[in-house]
């Protein structure tokens, strides 16, 4: 069987450390907002589940 090569392209990498300098630049405040956006999700569809039963 033959090894099939790395699949890294130069766009590949290129996009990877744009992901990285982004997720950066967005910092704690960012991922407290999503966190916390994500948690009211949750609670509304549980408080929709629970008013259905």
């Amino acid at each position: 069987m033959e090894e099939q090569a790395d699949k890294s392209t130069p766009e590949n990498t290129e996009n990877k450390k744009g992901m990285k300098t982004w997720l950066k630049s967005l910092g704690l405040a960012g991922f407290l907002f999503f966190f916390i956006k994500g948690l009211v999700w949750l609670a509304i569809f549980f408080g929709l589940v629970k008013a259905c039963n």
